[in-house]
């Protein structure tokens, strides 16, 4: 008769941790079955990480121990000392511990024709990944591609600074975003030197901006003589884009000037046709665009006032529609100076007809009023045109309102001029500008000086 299997005795219930004695069938605190107590597992021994499932603790080749010396410390066993297999569960190549390849180099280098790849060894781990890249990519743009011209940052301009506040920046609109300062325009100053003739224009002190506008230039006759051109332009502040009619017109004339002289045509007449080439294209700015009267329909036409000069072989040529004026100053201030042309306006007209003296006609507030100018709505266009030959040198003032205000008389004009204007006509022309702004500045101001050389042989008078 078979027999069951004797289990061993129990300190203490299973259950509750009671002490039992040996012998009980039931836990005496909780009845808990001490009969039903599982079997104890299986021991089994602790395999190598290594090692083969069917290898015991003992078949594990360790390393025979070093003998005892005192001289050295015993050598440290690793882990990586003992064969094994890798993942594949394939055994690894024979190794001794210690040599070139379990440090995973080779002391003397790689034979010709046959290499291996790096394996350390026992780690278990199977190095077969794909060959890594040279280069990896950088997260900062690459330097060799950077530095390509196409590649450069062009530095920004340096943001412009409020010339009245110092401080805020100036928008696209010209004005300061800190304090709304307007700021000065290219147009505001002008200056031009040609050869031997020289222009400013200045807005002046009380207006918003430069109607004002210039030309001049320098060329020559067929024969070779050299001639000298001035046009000056004041733009009708009543108008439609003065501005544009006076810039319009100081062009026109100038490039017909520039273009006529050299052909041989007589200045007097090249003068006429520059008027009339100027009136031409300020005519042509009410007709364009064709819809730019639609917001404004009562608006009239851009208009200026035109005069200019040319001197050349001896002649000193004017011509003019408006007020602006032309005077001759000689470089010998005994003799007179004396003003070359006569205004389209209401004081001339007054003085004219004898109605009026100079005086009082040009205190009256109509005085400035014109009666003539360039422009699609001007009356039946007339230029007016001179010629005179001065006996001795002396330089040609040609100048809009904003400067004979403030120095209307021939006498005046001589006095404010410096009396090296012929050899400095820059100079002189500013320092005209300056006298109409110590004046008031109440106008744009815009003169150019002309100097007239001494004639070889002396004719007439001017």
């Amino acid at each position: 008769m078979s027999q069951m299997p004797q289990q061993a005795a129990l300190a203490k219930c299973p259950s509750c941790a009671e002490p039992v004695e040996s012998g009980d069938l039931f836990c005496g605190a909780c009845g808990y079955d001490l009969s039903v107590v599982p079997t104890p597992p299986q021991d089994h021994p602790t395999l190598t990480m290594t090692g083969s499932a069917g290898q015991d603790a003992e078949g594990v080749a360790w390393p025979a121990p070093e003998p005892e010396s005192s001289a050295a410390p015993p050598a440290v066993h690793l882990p990586t000392d003992l064969p094994g297999t890798d993942s594949g569960g394939e055994p690894l190549h024979d190794h001794e511990p210690g040599t070139a390849e379990a440090s995973g180099t080779d002391p003397e280098g790689p034979e010709s024709g046959a290499e291996e790849p790096r394996r350390p060894a026992g780690s278990g781990v199977r190095f077969d990944r794909p060959a890594e890249p040279e280069e990896y990519p950088l997260q900062a743009p690459d330097p060799r591609v950077a530095g390509s011209p196409e590649h450069i940052a062009v530095p920004e301009e340096p943001a412009q600074l409020c010339v009245a506040c110092r401080a805020g920046r100036v928008d696209s609109d010209g004005y300061c975003e800190n304090c709304g300062h307007a700021q000065p325009r290219e147009r505001d100053h002008m200056e031009q030197e040609s050869g031997p003739v020289a222009a400013v224009s200045d807005r002046g002190l009380r207006h918003h901006r430069n109607e004002d506008a210039f030309s001049v230039g320098h060329t020559a006759l067929p024969d070779g003589t050299p001639a000298v051109l001035a046009v000056v332009c004041d733009g009708v502040s009543s108008a439609t884009r003065p501005d544009a009619a006076s810039t319009a017109a100081s062009q026109a004339a100038g490039d017909t000037l520039r273009a006529a002289l050299p052909r041989g045509t007589h200045p007097q007449t090249a003068m006429h046709e520059a008027i009339v080439a100027a009136a031409q294209a300020v005519n042509a700015l009410a007709e364009e665009p064709a819809t730019a009267r639609e917001h404004a329909p009562h608006q009239n036409a851009p208009a200026c006032t035109i005069v200019g000069t040319v001197v050349a072989s001896g002649l000193l040529v004017v011509g003019w529609v408006g007020d602006s004026r032309v005077y001759w100053v000689p470089d010998d201030r005994s003799a007179p100076a004396a003003r070359l042309t006569e205004d389209d306006s209401w004081a001339a007209q007054m003085v004219a007809a004898g109605l009026m003296s100079e005086a009082e006609a040009y205190a009256d507030e109509r005085a400035h009023a014109i009666t003539g100018w360039l422009g699609a709505d001007a009356y039946e266009l007339e230029p007016h045109t001179a010629s005179f030959k001065p006996d001795r040198s002396g330089v040609v003032v040609v100048c809009t309102d904003g400067l004979w205000n403030y120095a209307e008389t021939a006498e005046e004009m001589a006095e404010a001029i410096p009396r090296d204007a012929a050899e400095r006509p820059l100079h002189s022309a500013r320092v005209l500008v300056g006298h109409a702004l110590d004046g008031g500045g109440h106008d744009n101001v815009t003169v150019a000086v002309v100097p007239f050389p001494a004639p070889m042989q002396g004719a007439g008078s001017a």
